[in-house]
């Protein structure tokens, strides 16, 4: 439920290094560029719940980009909701230009480019954000998409309500449990809606099924965090979201899959991945499918087989020694049997 990121448990040279590689694998890639490399002390905390992420963040004077490229490369569609509670923050994103402080809230996108420096006032920087998946969000994109970089003060109306909730959320995070982590992301998504609703005027217009996209969000994102546990099923899924098996198979026909269906798939997408990366050459083929849940090797080489078309050893020796004419014919042949897929996150 929470990962924690401290740099001076690091040696110096590690910080900063450490810093930025958490930063893009977890949040989003940018380009950080420090005041001060030296002694650079920082602090993360991740809270996964359910659809919704929340970071909580403490970093000296930095400045942070996401370049067009970077755009292009990886994109998580996310909107991201800052409460800086410590120091003051610039935002440059769709022409605009905002400047906050403790209390401000501000909204930006991860599939525009923007340009962030922090700590201008030469203050450390503590900022809580909101990372909201674009997709769940029952409002007009094109609309919401005029409020990016636009302060909204934090202590009044519905910006307050949000702030209220934020703090003591992630003040209180160690005495949550496992269970509370969906139900804690949907009230949170619930409010980050009404307040996104209410800066635009939209308050009629959140649709009754909203809650229900915002589940299978939920869904998915909890499948995607669990895949390596053997005894992920339909009843754990629909437990974990206080619904009824019924229900949740009801929700995948809906998409035209099957909850067992797509954690196999997930599962199998995952193998696919670390059986093509080099840095994981070493390991078995036996690790790599109990690493993603498949407790019998019979059974996984058979739906891996039925999905991309080869065994996987097969697989593991054409992407990583027959260099990539081979890989290439080989992701071919997988789309002639139609089940490789991207990743759905």
């Amino acid at each position: 439920m929470e990962t924690v990121l401290r740099t001076e448990e690091l040696s110096v040279a590690e910080r900063f290094e450490s810093w930025c590689d958490l930063t893009s694998r977890a949040l989003v890639p940018t380009v950080l560029t420090p005041v001060d490399t030296g002694d650079f002390r920082a602090e993360a905390r991740l809270l996964e719940l359910g659809a919704v992420r929340i970071s909580v963040m403490s970093y000296p004077a930095l400045r942070s980009r996401r370049t067009p490229a970077l755009v292009r490369r990886s994109d998580p569609e996310l909107y991201q909701v800052a409460l800086t509670r410590r120091g003051k923050q610039q935002l440059s994103q769709c022409r605009r230009d905002a400047l906050v402080g403790p209390g401000d809230l501000l909204l930006y996108d991860t599939s525009h480019p923007f340009d962030a420096r922090a700590a201008l006032d030469g203050k450390e920087v503590e900022v809580i954000v909101v990372h909201v998946p674009r997709a769940a969000l029952p409002l007009p994109a094109a609309k919401i998409d005029r409020t990016l970089a636009v302060p909204t003060p934090g202590h009044t109306g519905v910006g307050a309500l949000l702030s209220q909730f934020l703090v003591p959320l992630v003040t209180q995070s160690a005495c949550y449990r496992p269970q509370d982590a969906v139900r804690l992301g949907a009230v949170t998504m619930d409010l980050v809606t009404t307040f996104l609703a209410h800066r635009l005027g939209l308050e009629g217009a959140v649709p009754p099924e909203s809650r229900q996209q915002t589940l299978m969000v939920s869904v998915h994102a909890f499948i995607e965090r669990n895949l390596g546990d053997p005894q992920l099923s339909p009843e754990v899924v629909a437990t974990a979201h206080h619904i009824s098996v019924r229900y949740l198979h009801r929700l995948f026909q809906r998409q035209g899959a099957s909850v067992g269906g797509w954690i196999r798939q997930r599962r199998l997408e995952r193998c696919r991945r670390d059986l093509s990366d080099p840095q994981l050459a070493d390991k078995s083929i036996g690790f790599v499918r109990m690493r993603w849940g498949f407790v019998h090797a019979s059974d996984f080489a058979r739906a891996f087989r039925t999905a991309f078309g080869v065994p996987p050893s097969t697989y593991r020796h054409s992407m990583l020694h027959e260099g990539l004419d081979a890989a290439r014919q080989l992701q071919c042949t997988q789309g002639q049997h139609g089940s490789c897929q991207r990743d759905k996150t």
